[in-house]
């Protein structure tokens, strides 16, 4: 079943197209003849090229737009590494559905879709929104033993990249990364540990709002969780499957999903980019279809962005995950879209070129 899962996970990574770097190039120019100095409107020109150079269309159309929340449990929260209990996440499941939480809100703002998707949660849920693809109920103790199998590993990235595919049949052309877990931050900063080269005592923030002397403890549970499981950092799927969880496992499906469709995918916070890295050492073919969103304050963030070479428009000192800055990203997205398509030029403005 293994070698089934990697040869479906290398087809998919086959079917991503190189950046068209032409199509880029008159976004570019197209840009430049309208009626400001050249670069002046930052990085919402550099997304606005990015956005051509991905899609392949000087004016693509991402009327419908969705941010996928992949859920899971952890268990490493056996080693007290969070402020809450294990209980939440699927709470805070029910309430993704029911259009309560925070990601809620900012989708309904931004005119997108919540998809939310239990891959990992120890609970049995149930309710006619939820997409049910539940891998494992929850992963091991890290701290002790490998948080996943390779297989539930690449099945629960194959979620990703399947859940990207049945979006796309349904018109969705516009992706965001969002998550729910109690105990990700813990498997965030080890799988940033072994990927990036960052000490524990820089990669483990506060995730939920701990104290020092639980920060403490959850730094000494990321140095063993690496030392029990000696997570290869040449192989971004032994280090997931030993270090990682579903839901993120999931994210990096979904960023791989994405770029197979030729869809761009806005990554949120921590979580999100510790999947983004994982993706992007899979595949390095990901890196241009990924935009960044926010920077966290979780301390290892900006760390994970700048070893895929992301640099995110916002900042916000946010740290809730879900999704949330990277649906306030889709705002950023339609104004660079919009500048492009609405402003004049200086020909047809009969303005006179400095």
């Amino acid at each position: 079943m293994e070698n089934k899962l990697y040869l479906q996970l290398t087809e998919a990574v086959q079917r991503i197209k190189p950046f068209d770097e032409q199509t880029a190039m008159l976004a570019e120019r197209h840009s430049d003849s309208l009626t400001k100095p050249p670069g002046s409107l930052g990085k919402l020109e550099a997304m606005a090229r990015q956005l051509a150079g991905i899609t392949g269309q000087l004016w693509p159309d991402f009327t419908r737009k969705a941010v996928i929340v992949m859920a899971g449990d952890h268990g490493v929260c056996d080693e007290g590494v969070s402020a809450f209990p294990q209980a939440v996440t699927p709470q805070m499941v029910m309430n993704f559905l029911n259009g309560g939480a925070a990601v809620n809100v900012l989708a309904r703002q931004a005119g997108a879709d919540v998809v939310c998707v239990d891959i990992g949660v120890n609970a049995d849920l149930e309710h006619e929104l939820l997409v049910s693809r539940k891998v494992v109920r929850g992963t091991a103790n890290m701290a002790k033993q490998p948080a996943m199998t390779r297989e539930d590993a690449l099945r629960a990235i194959m979620v990703g990249v399947e859940v990207v595919n049945e979006q796309v049949e349904r018109g969705f052309r516009l992706f965001a990364t969002g998550e729910m877990g109690i105990g990700n931050t813990t498997a965030s900063a080890a799988i940033t540990t072994v990927l990036t080269g960052l000490s524990p005592e820089n990669s483990v923030g506060r995730g939920t709002g701990i104290n020092d002397a639980a920060w403490l403890n959850k730094v000494d549970v990321v140095k063993r969780a690496i030392a029990v499981n000696k997570p290869d950092s040449s192989d971004p799927i032994d280090v997931l499957a030993k270090v990682g969880g579903a839901e993120i496992a999931g994210l990096a499906g979904v960023i791989i999903g994405a770029a197979a469709n030729g869809c761009p995918v806005v990554i949120d916070g921590y979580i999100s980019s510790a999947a983004a890295l994982v993706a992007s050492q899979i595949a390095e073919e990901t890196k241009p279809y990924m935009i960044a969103s926010h920077l966290s304050q979780e301390q290892g963030h900006l760390k994970q962005l700048e070893s895929i070479g992301l640099s995110p428009p916002i900042q916000l000192e946010m740290r809730l995950g879900e999704g949330t800055g990277a649906v306030l990203c889709f705002h950023f997205i339609d104004a660079a879209l919009h500048l492009m398509q609405e402003m004049a030029t200086f020909e047809s403005a009969g303005v006179s070129k400095g």
